[in-house]
């Protein structure tokens, strides 16, 4: 089965209590394509500038990731700037550098317009939209978002979300779109805007799925050290929608699974900056800590 990513690659600097790391690679289509390669191979679309390392491309391509998509335009990388407060429950951005991304307008290539599993990483609603148009008949589309999209284009986000499959939010973000503060009616007035599925993330208190067929709620991974939260939710979606394509069906029971290969994944990305502790990852890694995690979350 054929998995597409639609998203940033980019390059951070994130500051912590402990240490300040310049020029992490990150961005969220990097993030979800380390994770989901484990499972099966991905297509990826988005844009870099002049001065992305060839070797970043080369890892991603090391993890089965296809980057034929991936365009090279005149300027510099998107880059973000952030810094985590001591007990990691809250972050504040610095700086935001959009530069190539500004003006991304995604065209993928006419081998990946087939694909059955699209994600649709956290960007403007108008370019995720453009990219859905172009995809031919995809089976399972799942979208991010995030909560300055949801205060400055709201109207194209709620279009979308009558397209699209099912959509991932964090407590905050489900509460600004629904307006709802009990997390379970938000998940449920999230529903009724379209998507047959939502995905809520809640941090170190774990994550839960809601939808006609299925209600699944399971804790984090218990991770003896976090040093950069940076990207845990779209690994998270890596690792869940990598185990959904590879089954090449989204049964209740599948979307189970594809939950806790989602929360193991996100548990190596917080152990080391950007996605140094996922590269190299294979599905004998995922398995084991998978295993762990059904350990706990079975009586």
């Amino acid at each position: 089965m054929s998995l597409l990513v639609i998203g940033t690659l980019a390059y951070d600097t994130i500051e912590t209590v402990h240490e300040k790391r310049p020029d992490v690679l990150g961005g969220s289509a990097m993030f979800f394509s380390v994770a989901a390669g484990a499972f099966l191979p991905v297509q990826l679309v988005a844009v870099v500038g002049r001065d992305f390392k060839p070797g970043d491309l080369a890892m991603l391509q090391r993890h089965g990731v296809d980057t034929s998509g991936v365009e090279h335009a005149d300027g510099r990388t998107f880059r973000w700037t952030g810094r985590y407060s001591a007990d990691w429950n809250s972050r504040q951005t610095i700086e935001t550098q959009l530069n190539v991304f500004e003006h991304f307008d995604p065209k993928i290539p006419p081998a990946m317009c087939a694909a059955k599993y699209l994600f649709l990483a956290n960007a403007s609603p108008v370019v995720q939209a453009k990219a859905l148009d172009q995809v031919t008949h995809p089976a399972f589309t799942v979208l991010d978002t995030m909560n300055l999209w949801i205060e400055m284009t709201r109207p194209e986000l709620l279009q979308l979300l009558r397209r699209v499959d099912a959509v991932v939010l964090n407590d905050e973000e489900a509460r600004m779109l629904t307006g709802e503060r009990n997390l379970m009616k938000a998940a449920g007035a999230v529903l009724g805007l379209g998507p047959r599925y939502v995905i809520l993330k809640k941090g170190e208190h774990g994550a839960f799925l809601m939808g006609s067929d299925v209600h699944f709620s399971l804790p984090a991974y218990p991770v003896s050290q976090v040093v950069d939260p940076t990207g845990a939710g779209d690994t998270f979606a890596g690792g869940f929608m990598g185990y959904v394509a590879s089954q090449g069906n989204i049964a209740p029971k599948t979307m189970r699974k594809a939950m806790l290969y989602g929360t193991v994944a996100a548990s190596y990305c917080v152990e080391d900056f950007g996605v140094g502790a996922l590269q190299g990852r294979t599905l004998r890694d995922f398995d084991g800590r998978y295993d762990e995690l059904l350990g706990i979350v079975t009586p």
